[in-house]
């Protein structure tokens, strides 16, 4: 009986704190921030609260240095709660699930979740600014978006590969898809019992993995999310490991290419194809059709010489392996059984950070090792480790002689899991859902044409007509996965809000290069953001400005 009374005394405090931090509006956390914020600590049975505290509004800060160019930038913060908790794990061997929910003070009724980004691992806090941001604009906590993030179940430490933790099967499908629906959810009852009732509008912001998520929110869970925006993604997961880690094996030995062939490769791409636009100003503007022209070939080596001035055959090859298509023995998720090969352009894209061209995506500054070294590839650092901890399940796998075949039965489970291809989006359309893709056309972290294939996918499903009502597909010429290279930013959030919201349908956009300069980030050049399937093309006047350019097929 002792015991009985003690949960019920233990279940009216935490029931009691709940009701004083949601019996009012918005306003009660208004006027009471501290009281209501030190409420959330009660917590729930499906999410444990770990600490809830108010913080005073912070200043804009600029680094010197930082992994991307939006990177460098910590924007202001207005006065919030900010509340960090857990999900436990079913298996006692798998981590938890950590997450930040960002709570303003003065709040509008939205909520921004935020994607994650490689393997995850890393907490999600939300204050950052959102994929392809301008760096000069107010961030989502600023503008009253309650914001949130998670570190996808799993937590890395220096030392470990980032793919450890997909030896776990519970790790590994959280961070597949379950991590974000749950702490969707847990941050929708922290909205609740914050403000007294659930979002008017919920968002999702995601890049690279967090582009995935975002996929995966509309296609598993079409109810959750008004509007998504999705870019770069890294759909079709199975089929960028693996071509990915092709790439890598191509580059053993005698066909890695060194960073002053990188230069000779990309010189050559923009005397084929830069000014087929009448711009003539180092950037390549339709990379289809220049991936159609471009012949690498012209820069074979010829008979007995070598030198960073030609390509040898073996690098003749790894070039034509990146561009081509990973076929596989049989099908995978959505009946897709291939990865298309990657595009053109940018491949000397200096390099920010870990990030940016052929160097750092796909080459590194040494040939490819086993194990991984830090030197290498990104692509082979992450494919190669793919197939030991997440495929073959075996870190001590020697990957030059792994063998699809051999695996089938789990790259269909994963498939299963990870790919974001399924190009049904009726429930998410029938709702009122509104996705916008964005592709950079000189990523070198996954193939661009990826998503242009899934987003054609959808159309064929649902029809172009039907597609067109919800869902949008813009392509940015000469961009790298991080947004470096050529103009990248763009208030997107706005873009979307404006869409729900208001029914602004969005029609070509335009996008600018900023500098990271504080206070002014001016404006370097910019160009039209067009839709799928058109390009910039150059009109008249001056080559910096959008005005200049028109999109066109």
């Amino acid at each position: 009986m002792a015991r009985k009374i003690a949960k019920l005394c233990a279940w009216l405090a935490g029931a009691a704190a709940a009701m004083g931090a949601s019996a009012g509006s918005a306003a009660t956390l208004a006027e009471d921030a501290d009281t209501v914020c030190k409420g959330l600590i009660a917590g729930t049975d499906a999410a444990k609260i770990d600490s809830a505290t108010l913080l005073a509004p912070s200043q804009f800060t600029v680094a010197e240095r930082g992994p991307t160019p939006s990177g460098r930038i910590t924007p202001a913060n207005p006065a919030f709660c900010k509340v960090l908790g857990h999900i436990d794990p079913v298996d006692p061997k798998a981590p938890p699930i950590k997450f930040q929910v960002n709570l303003p003070v003065d709040w509008s009724g939205r909520s921004l979740q935020y994607g994650g980004g490689g393997f995850n691992g890393v907490l999600i806090t939300g204050l950052t600014l959102p994929p392809a941001y301008p760096f000069d604009k107010p961030s989502p906590l600023a503008r009253g978006f309650v914001t949130y993030g998670t570190d996808s179940g799993h937590e890395s430490k220096p030392g470990e590969p980032p793919q450890l933790f997909a030896l776990n099967d519970e790790a590994f499908e959280n961070f597949a898809h379950r991590a974000y629906k749950k702490v969707r959810d847990a941050a929708v009852a922290l909205m609740q019992r914050a403000y007294g009732k659930k979002p008017d509008k919920m968002y999702f912001m995601g890049s690279s993995e967090g582009g995935r998520e975002g996929l995966t929110m509309a296609q598993r869970y079409p109810d959750d999310f008004d509007g998504i925006f999705s870019r770069v993604p890294v759909i079709n997961w199975v089929g960028l490991q693996h071509a990915g880690t092709r790439s890598g094996l191509a580059t053993m030995g005698e066909g890695w290419i060194n960073p002053a062939q990188v230069k000779l490769v990309a010189d050559a791409v923009r005397t084929a194809c830069d000014k087929a636009d009448g711009a003539g100003n180092a950037l390549v503007r339709d990379p289809v059709a220049c991936k159609a022209a471009f012949k690498v070939e012209a820069l074979r080596c010829e008979a007995g010489k070598t030198g960073d001035q030609c390509l040898t055959e073996p690098q003749v090859k790894a070039v034509h392996t990146l561009h081509g298509t990973y076929k596989f023995p049989f099908a995978l998720a959505n009946e897709l059984d291939d990865y298309p090969g990657w595009g053109i352009s940018g491949e000397d894209t200096p390099a920010i950070g870990p990030t940016g061209g052929w160097t750092a995506w796909w080459l590194g500054t040494a040939p490819p090792a086993q194990p991984p070294a830090p030197n290498n590839g990104i692509a082979w650092i992450y494919g190669a480790g793919g197939m030991q901890y997440v495929f073959a399940r075996d870190p001590q796998l020697d990957v030059a002689t792994y063998k699809v075949e051999d695996h089938k039965a789990r790259l269909l489970e994963v498939s299963s899991l990870m790919d974001s291809t399924d190009p049904d989006l009726s429930r998410f359309r029938a709702r009122g859902g509104r996705l916008i893709m964005l592709e950079h056309m000189a990523d070198y972290a996954q193939s661009p044409y990826a998503g242009i294939r899934y987003f054609e996918s959808v159309e064929r499903k649902l029809g172009k007509a039907e597609t067109a009502e919800f869902a949008r597909l813009y392509t940015a010429p000469g961009v790298d996965h991080v947004g470096s290279g050529a103009p990248a930013n763009i208030d997107m959030l706005s873009v979307l809000v404006d869409w729900v919201e208001k029914g602004k349908v969005p029609g070509d956009l335009e996008v600018s290069e900023q500098k990271v300069e504080a206070p002014s980030f001016a404006v370097l050049r910019a160009l039209p953001l067009c839709r799928w399937p058109a390009w910039p093309q150059y009109r008249s006047g001056p080559v910096g400005e959008a005005a200049s350019f028109s999109c066109a097929p």
